[in-house]
């Protein structure tokens, strides 16, 4: 698919890291740096199937930020084509100064990378530092330093950004370090983010980008794109506009979608606008749920909020809108996904609008 050309290409960055690393949080500062003349696309993919991550972006085309979500963990399946499409769609409304890519904290980037660079993007996007979050207290921690995407993600940055660094009580610091050390990654950029950004030079901080991506990677991942295992889209999801996901929503005011890939397990539910939750009780079942990952945008009697738990601490923040209420749980047990999800239902709704 080739989009049509524009006068200059678009400075494009590519944001990534493992679940819960803060990829979000991130993107939210550099929104809040954003010249108002602007205009800024910004790409997510997630894992879970039911697009949760753009209610947490106050985009809106007054303030020049436009989103686009890809969920399923599938932005790069089928050669790329749902992340193409997507990027047609994306660019052609935006007309972006700036493109910001998420991906899923469990896809491998290089397959997004591997796309940007495909000959007929060439004068498409002007490919700038690839971004990395890291929590350096997941190093100590097997499953996570021994996973071929984390080792992925760290391998293909241009920088890597240690985040939540408030919440290390030791040396977190040098047990990354050495672990870069270990992965050959010495000569990689490394930023501890003690606080927020106050500027958008990390944008353009690693002048070693245009150098090392393509003289060290570009040739390879061009080489190898068509290599990379295609992966399915699960019926139903919402992403495919199903007429019976629509119906299903529709009729029962209610509507699950389940994904599993690389040892974990998601469960996704998208309830109709016109069930309202009590959140008192929204806070209480999720402050007690455990999980790897949790994500929500609940419709409650107090207004509409966005729910964000990882490593046991829950998060709530308030949101200007949402046509329905979602939650997405990520874990590496099925059964306690399966256990949360019904605590909720049969616990939390209000009162119907």
């Amino acid at each position: 698919m080739v989009l049509a050309s524009q006068s200059s290409a678009i400075p494009t960055n590519i944001i990534t890291g493992f679940l819960g690393t803060g990829k979000t949080t991130l993107i939210k500062q550099l929104l809040a740096l954003k010249p108002a003349t602007e205009r800024w696309a910004i790409l997510v993919n997630e894992f879970g199937e039911v697009g949760i991550d753009g209610a947490f972006f106050k985009g809106r085309p007054e303030d020049n930020i436009y989103i686009r979500e890809v969920p399923g963990g599938c932005m790069c399946c089928t050669s790329g084509l749902p992340m193409q499409i997507a990027l047609s769609q994306l660019i052609s409304y935006a007309k972006p100064h700036r493109l910001l890519i998420e991906p899923t904290g469990v896809g491998h980037p290089k397959e997004v990378l591997a796309t940007l660079q495909q000959p007929h993007y060439q004068d498409m996007f002007a490919i700038q530092a690839t971004l990395t979050l890291v929590d350096a207290r997941t190093v100590a921690q097997s499953r996570y330093r021994e996973n071929a995407i984390y080792q992925e993600q760290l391998s293909i940055a241009d920088v890597i950004i240690a985040t939540k660094t408030d919440l290390y009580k030791g040396d977190e610091q040098t047990q990354l370090k050495a672990y870069l050390e270990a992965q050959e990654l010495t000569n990689t950029p490394l930023l501890v983010l003690n606080e927020p950004l106050k500027d958008l030079a990390i944008f353009g901080s690693a002048q070693r980008c245009a150098e090392r991506q393509r003289s060290e990677k570009e040739h390879e991942q061009a080489k190898t794109f068509s290599q990379y295992p295609q992966h399915a889209h699960p019926h139903g999801s919402p992403h495919d506009t199903s007429p019976d996901w629509q119906r299903t929503l529709e009729e029962t005011g209610e509507v699950m979608i389940e994904n599993a890939a690389q040892g974990f397990y998601s469960q996704g539910w998208v309830f109709s606008g016109s069930k309202i939750f009590n959140f008192k009780k929204v806070m209480n079942v999720l402050s007690g749920i455990e999980a790897d990952r949790l994500k929500a945008v609940m419709i409650t009697e107090k207004g509409i909020f966005g729910f964000n738990k990882v490593d046991n601490a829950l998060t709530c923040t308030e949101l200007d809108e949402c046509s329905d209420s979602r939650l997405e749980i990520i874990d590496t047990q099925p059964d306690r996904v399966t256990t949360a999800v019904r605590k909720l239902q049969n616990t939390l709704f209000a009162q119907e609008a």
